[in-house]
């Protein structure tokens, strides 16, 4: 596709869209640097306009005009992506919806809220908790906007009990390549109107529309919580256990493993101290419900089970204080490991429960045999890994190279074990080619039609995904 050349006068009709609003809409040489890269900046490319825009009106126009004229778009929230989603890799426009941050509609009666897509996930859970409601995804960042989380179909640490994302979204505002506002769901509980076409939007990274508002279904507010931090000698250990706990019925809002390490790095980037660091490996455990007696008998039981499984020692965490001391190391792994290092990137495979214990001593053994450092976490109840390839003091060609072999074996091993490419993080730019190899040409060939289908012109987020 040969996309038209973004000229001053392109700048100028989009300048015209905002109102001549010079403080949302930015050209060339004066656009911030943060605009080419997302999270962890591996994949780089700088756009030729940036508009915030504040309106699904402006988002249509700003398509319609790019549709008419084959110019790329990339649609863009908080920029916490990491497989390079929201990088521009044609030029062009980027859309930044950050500014469209607006709660719109609490509906008590049908337990929904409306809200535009640049509303981020920490405030859609201070905001419903006003009203004692529960919005249960529970991604990592916090600081993602719920319009990334819907085009990654993000998952999180409580998708044990409650699901992910996708499992939450009623009804979408979707702007189409071509400028076309359509309204995909809405607030009733069942559709079985025709393709689920809102569904073909979740997880879809910004390739076939760009979501400008949602209906989100919400739950009543667990009024308490208690979390168990259960210490094994090892990580097979740990992972064993998981299966029994998830057959025992007593089901845990979330089951998280980590290692020493990880531990570790978090306390040295938190200043604070963990409750328990004299294991190798550890099971985390949350129990959510309306009291404490309700959760107790869970609790007690997962406890016994992994007990009888070994466990050094089950820690119970029943204060909020002893949570957070907990919880805020788990939630900064990601940051904690960043700082370790000078550079690093991801795999976020997911395989079966009772693999992950085999997945990660893999990547132990990897890590021996291809000098390289690597760490992990992850979410032990689904089978969703994060494993991170370090950089250290490789210069630039040693890391391209290495990181590729390590990485083809990893995603290798993952399909072996009959997994998936990515779990919550999406395919983006970095892992189409992993995606392709994981999947029969047949699937490949049918996404490759469904964006045609929608996209015919090909300027919605460009070389994502399958393309």
């Amino acid at each position: 596709m040969d996309y038209k050349e973004v000229e001053l006068k392109d700048y100028e009709y989009i300048l015209s869209v905002t109102g001549n609003d010079r403080e949302r809409v930015f050209f060339k040489d004066g656009i911030n640097e943060d605009y080419s890269h997302d999270e962890l900046g591996g994949i780089r490319q700088m756009p030729d306009v940036v508009v915030q825009a504040i309106s699904t009106e402006e988002v249509s126009s700003v398509m319609k005009y790019a549709y008419e004229n084959n110019i790329p778009v990339t649609p863009r929230g908080s920029g916490t992506g990491l497989v390079g989603a929201a990088v521009p890799l044609k030029g062009g426009i980027v859309i930044d919806l950050s500014k469209m941050n607006k709660i719109l509609e609490l509906d008590e009666e049908n337990l929904t809220l409306t809200l535009e897509s640049g509303v981020l996930l920490m405030e859609i859970g201070k905001y419903v908790e006003q009203f004692d409601l529960f919005y249960p995804p529970d991604p990592g960042e916090k600081s993602a906007t719920i319009g990334g989380n819907i085009n990654t179909n993000a998952g999180g640490m409580r998708a044990v009990k409650y699901g992910v994302t996708r499992d939450y979204v009623r009804g979408l505002e979707v702007v189409l390549p071509n400028g076309e506002v359509v309204n995909l769901g809405g607030k009733v509980v069942k559709n079985s109107s025709g393709y689920s076409l809102k569904d073909l939007i979740i997880g879809s990274e910004g390739t076939l529309g760009i979501v400008t508002k949602a209906i989100l279904r919400l739950l009543p507010l667990p009024k308490k919580a208690v979390s168990l931090l259960i210490p094994f000698e090892s990580l097979e250990r740990a992972i064993e256990t998981v299966p029994k706990i998830i057959k025992s019925k007593s089901i845990p809002t979330a089951i998280e493993f980590m290692q020493r390490e990880a531990i570790l790095a978090a306390e040295e980037f938190l200043g604070k101290s963990f409750p328990d660091k004299s294991s190798d490996a550890y099971l985390l455990l949350t129990f959510d419900g309306n009291s404490i007696e309700e959760i107790e008998k869970d609790y007690e039981n997962v406890a016994n089970i992994c007990l009888e499984c070994v466990a050094l020692d089950v820690f119970i965490s029943d204060t909020e204080e002893r949570q957070e001391s907990i919880w805020s190391a788990r939630g900064c792994f990601l940051e904690a490991i960043k700082a370790l290092t000078t550079e690093m990137d991801e795999v976020d495979v997911v395989v079966p429960r009772n693999k992950i214990g085999d997945f990660v001593t893999f990547t132990h053994e990897l890590e021996c045999k291809s000098n390289i450092r690597i760490k992990s976490f992850g979410h032990a109840g689904d089978g969703n890994l994060h494993v991170y390839i370090l950089r250290d003091e490789l210069d630039e060609e040693s890391w391209h190279t290495k990181l590729s072999e390590v990485m083809q074996i990893m995603y290798d091993k993952a399909k072996e074990l009959q997994g998936q490419v990515s779990g919550e993080h999406g395919i983006g730019f970095a892992k189409k080619g992993y995606l392709k190899q994981s999947l029969p040409n047949e699937c490949i060939d049918i996404m490759e039609r469904i964006k045609l289908a929608f996209d015919p012109k090909n300027i919605l987020n460009p070389g994502k995904v399958c393309e």
